[in-house]
């Protein structure tokens, strides 16, 4: 199932140079820049407002976007760098480059829970954690999907599913070159507490007598 692409508005910029970058930053647009494919590049403006909640969510750099431009062909693009004011930190420049439908990119694929009901370790009361609910994957920009699947059926508290426990989409390999975790299956904090007073009451019972009570027991 491919993902679905979220849309990018931006409207064609006319003139280029510094003074047009300006005039556009006084309107409340950011000035960009669109290359890459068979086209020539094409300077953008983007409003202000919505390029700042894109970048706030996080990950604008690894996320695909449908670039919608009035008088242009929608084109899907990923984003290659964003220029910042050195003193405010805020977006100055944007660059998006073309992606060709065999291009391969990075992304962060969602990733998807099943078999909770019936896994054993989630029946006895544990508690799952999805240390990873992203994986950053290598994929092709013609064929990226909508989310990988984890399975916990199988999980007894304390187990993990790594990425080598999950099917890939084909094409598609993880950014990093480990067997990295990407959920748990913990034990209810009732059980933690049962055993941390389990084992303080084993560590009492192990405590050495002191020098008084070993002076009483010479006497007696």
């Amino acid at each position: 199932m491919a993902k679905e692409i979220d849309d990018l508005h931006a409207q064609e910029r006319t003139g280029t140079g510094k003074g047009a970058a300006r005039h556009a930053r006084r309107e409340g647009m950011v000035p960009g820049i669109v290359f890459g494919g068979e086209q020539d590049p094409l300077p953008i403006n983007i409003p202000f407002n919505e390029l700042f909640k894109r970048l706030k969510a996080g990950r604008f750099k690894s996320t695909l976007f449908n670039l919608k431009v009035d008088g242009h062909e929608d084109v899907r693009v990923i984003c290659r760098d964003v220029q910042r004011d050195v003193v405010k930190d805020l977006p100055i420049h944007v660059d998006l480059m073309r992606l060709r439908r065999a291009m391969r990119i990075n992304l962060f694929i969602h990733v998807n829970v099943e078999g909770e009901e019936v896994s054993p370790g989630l029946k006895r009361g544990g508690v799952l954690n999805l240390v990873r609910p992203e994986v950053e994957l290598i994929v092709t920009a013609g064929d990226i999907p909508d989310h990988i699947t984890i399975d916990v059926s199988k999980l007894n508290i304390h187990d993990s599913v790594t990425i080598s426990d999950v099917t890939l989409p084909a094409g598609a390999k993880p950014t990093i070159d480990r067997d990295f975790v990407i959920a748990t299956l913990t034990a209810p904090s009732s059980l933690r507490s049962a055993g941390e007073d389990e084992e303080g009451e084993a560590a009492a019972d192990e405590v050495p007598t002191t020098a008084g009570e070993e002076a009483t027991e010479n006497q007696e």
